[in-house]
């Protein structure tokens, strides 16, 4: 009785969700709606599957239709029932842009909400109440307040509970787990069968640790799935809730065998460290893999807004002192950003004088370096407050990815002098001043945006760039390096001490967009250089 009475809480909230619409249906054409939709370039994603085994082949279709379950998912998780909303809407753009954005808020125009009566988006999204405030649930008797696979509804009486997602969205994740379970008898390769089992159990039991695992044990495997509710960056009450998520890969095993040699290099890099010895004491996992993909299929929060091309993971801190992470560089993604926009906002943007350090080496080897340095640092607090991630709640993701980001750029340029990296720190240095006027364009309220924000404006305030008369901007490599350096040591400084008061102030005074940056932003908007790429993707476009 009690399982029957949870599902049948679950069935009502969550069929209820996503009632944050007026009734007035949106004007026939709209402008703003319009313009947006320039904002994103079409991009059939595709890849070479010549290579592939016919059992290989199989599985793709399997895998992509759990994936679409994912997004369905992702649906009830960022917005509630889409049909409430879709079904008002009689404009096409419209119609396209909400898909886009998995909900009526623009996600890279700072969540403003582009549907006649719609309010501001829900910092909790629909992990929580809409009334609920973090003051009631923090002093509720709720056993799992913080959880990662929980969503939080009120019962009969009002009261506050919580629902683990395999009781509250059973019946398609038992179909999703179908699906991988149906895929793993077609896997020839061992650790992707056990993998593809697992992680289907995990769906219909909230309990990750063991998919985790053998997805990282795996080694060998051609194909990849990264499936499941992964990524907080959604639920912007807490940073706590995981949304679902799926992207399905085919690795390059040769890219990624080049690539391999650096994860070994991270405990002495961690040694090197621009900051004090007690913010860098901990080890890194050296069985941390690096390795390159292409991305034949998106769906849920990596599909939504801006496109994801670099993944690291699994999150859990426990995991990643153990076993390490997988970094997964998405290199037909990465071109196609490289050439479809970064080129052509550098040509806008970017001092003429320093063109010719815009690569996309450079570019691809920013990105990786990224992820890679989410290993980089530390995870608990040298205080007693427990891990980074507890200690700086909501304000942690946008730390986390500064960071990464920063040590990036410092795991770059100590490879390239000490001979492990091709290339010129110039070309690094300037393609990263590009990306960071690429990916400003998200807008400051998502994590990653806050955490450009912030980078840029302290690089702007130490003189690590100018900006010219002639409205360009141009990298001082020498106070570049310098910055770099000291933005390195106040970020591990205040995950160290899980200063979550000097986290906010930070992110209160630098990770926002001044006026002088929006104006050259909107120059690229004029031109019609695109913000984002929006895939054309599925079993047709792959012919499979």
């Amino acid at each position: 009785m009690k399982s029957y009475f949870l599902l049948l809480i679950a069935y009502l909230f969550i069929s209820s969700c996503g009632t944050r619409t007026s009734n007035n249906a949106p004007p026939e054409h709209n402008n703003y709606v319009t313009q947006r939709l320039a904002a994103y370039a079409p991009v059939q994603l595709t890849a070479n599957l010549s290579s592939l085994t016919q059992n290989e082949r199989r599985m793709l279709p399997l895998l992509i239709q759990a994936s679409q379950i994912m997004d369905s998912l992702y649906w009830l998780q960022a917005f509630g029932n889409s049909e409430s909303l879709l079904s008002q809407v009689r404009d096409d753009n419209t119609r396209r842009f909400i898909e886009i954005n998995y909900g009526p808020w623009d996600r890279l125009n700072n969540d403003t909400p582009f549907i006649e009566g719609v309010g501001p988006k829900p910092l909790g999204a629909s992990f929580y109440p809409a009334d609920i405030t973090k003051e009631e649930l923090e002093k509720s008797n709720v056993n799992d307040k913080m959880g990662q696979y929980s969503i939080i509804r009120r019962d009969a009486g009002g009261n506050l509970i919580s629902i683990p997602y395999h009781v509250a969205y059973k019946e398609p994740l038992e179909r999703a787990s179908q699906l991988l379970k149906q895929a793993a008898g077609l896997a020839e390769d061992t650790g992707l069968k056990n993998y593809l089992n697992l992680r289907g159990d995990a769906l219909t039991t909230s309990n990750y640790t063991a998919s985790d695992i053998a997805w990282m044990d795996m080694k060998n495997n051609t194909i990849d799935v990264i499936i499941g509710p992964i990524e907080n960056y959604e639920d912007r009450l807490y940073n706590a809730r995981n949304a679902f998520t799926s992207y399905v890969l085919i690795k390059d095993k040769e890219w990624s065998q080049r690539l391999a040699k650096y994860v070994a290099m991270l405990p002495q890099l961690q040694e090197g460290l621009p900051v004090d010895a007690k913010y860098k004491s901990e080890k890194p996992g050296v069985e941390s893999e690096l390795n390159a993909y292409d991305v034949i299929y998106y769906a849920g929060q990596s599909n939504a807004g801006s496109k994801t091309i670099a993944v690291n993971l699994p999150n859990d801190e426990e995991l990643q002192k153990t076993k390490g992470t997988r970094r997964s560089q998405l290199k037909n993604a990465m071109q196609a950003k490289f050439d479809k926009i970064l080129i052509h906002i550098a040509q806008e943007l970017i001092d003429p004088s320093q063109l010719q350090n815009i690569t996309f080496d450079a570019f691809f080897s920013n990105v990786m370096f990224h992820e890679v340095a989410h290993g980089l640092g530390i995870k608990t607090t040298i205080n007693g407050k427990g891990t980074v991630r507890a200690a700086l709640q909501e304000q942690g993701s946008a730390l986390e990815e500064g960071k990464a980001d920063i040590l990036g750029l410092y795991m770059v340029t100590k490879l390239v002098e000490g001979g492990e990296l091709q290339g010129k720190l110039e070309d690094f240095y300037t393609t990263y001043m590009a990306g960071i006027l690429r990916s400003v364009r998200f807008g400051a309220s998502s994590a990653h945006g806050k955490a450009n924000m912030v980078n840029f404006n302290f690089f702007a305030e130490k003189g690590a760039f100018e900006r010219t008369t002639k409205g360009h901007y141009k990298v001082n490599f020498d106070k570049f390096r310098i910055a770099m350096n000291e933005l390195s040591a106040l970020i591990l400084k205040l995950q160290g001490e899980g200063d979550k008061a000097g986290v906010e102030a930070l992110m209160k005074e630098k990770g926002v967009i001044q006026p002088q940056l929006k104006a050259d932003l909107n120059r690229l908007q004029e031109k019609g250089i695109p913000v984002d790429i929006k895939f054309e993707q599925g079993i047709k476009i792959l012919n499979l």
